[in-house]
């Protein structure tokens, strides 16, 4: 009989470094991107270079369910990316809307409730120009 030779390989620990996030270089100047949807209101808040600065949601808020939906929650949310941004060195923004949802209105009363000052709002709502494919001819 052969005797079996155990063999142990030492555990060598490896140290991981935890890369530190890239800090935005922020400009007095910003954007802010509403998307306004039926069920939510998505809010990024970007610097000039389109980098995002501050984001926020109507759930991430803290309102779940129906009340999501509400022009409350959109400014509750636009309120909270605004302080961030703000905190960051934004002051100006430019803002572009786009969805049919109820807090497009109200997340603009937001930003200015937050203390940044708006230079231009634009509604980029995707609209077809030609629509959908028309149902096939009624044989009979």
């Amino acid at each position: 009989m052969a005797a079996k030779k155990l063999i142990v390989k030492k555990q060598t620990e490896k140290k991981v470094q935890v890369k530190k996030k890239n800090e935005v270089k922020v400009t007095g100047q910003g954007r802010v991107y509403i998307a306004a949807t039926f069920n939510n209101t998505l809010i990024t808040i970007t610097n000039s270079t389109g980098d995002v600065v501050s984001w926020n949601s109507s759930g991430a808020a803290g309102f779940k369910g129906t009340r999501k939906s509400t022009p409350f929650a959109a400014t509750t949310a636009m309120e909270n990316a605004a302080r961030k941004a703000m905190e960051k060195g934004i002051k100006t923004v430019d803002v572009y809307v786009k969805g049919p949802g109820p807090g497009r209105e109200s997340s603009l009363r937001g930003i200015r409730s937050a203390g940044l000052s708006i230079s231009m709002i634009s509604d980029i709502t995707p609209i077809p120009h030609n629509g959908p494919r028309s149902k096939k001819r009624r044989r009979v």
